[in-house]
């Protein structure tokens, strides 16, 4: 095993290793697409959501209440169509209410 006995960047951690290069990566891609939508959410909507995991061609979205959750759900449907025009595969998008 190698030990460093320094400290690293994350970005140098993250070169180093590719199951974490993996990672970085996936957080960067769903964050990319929650900015993408952003547009397309009621401006009062926009602080309470959050970028979630990535499993294949579904995509989560975390959201901090059962009211906000609801509303969004209704715009789940163009989200999705508008990932899509973008160029990402996007077959579903769940919402995750935080607790």
């Amino acid at each position: 095993m190698n030990r460093r006995n320094y400290p690293i960047s994350l970005q140098q951690a993250a070169q180093s290793s590719p199951t974490l290069a993996k990672l970085v990566a996936m957080t960067q891609d769903s964050s990319a697409r929650l900015q993408a939508i952003q547009p397309l959410m009621p401006i009062t909507l926009r602080k309470v959501v959050q970028a979630g995991p990535i499993e294949g061609s579904c995509w989560c979205l975390l959201v901090n209440s059962n009211a906000a959750a609801a509303k969004l759900r209704q715009l789940l449907p163009a989200f999705a169509a508008h990932l899509r025009v973008k160029g990402w595969d996007v077959t579903e998008i769940r919402l995750r209410v935080k607790s």
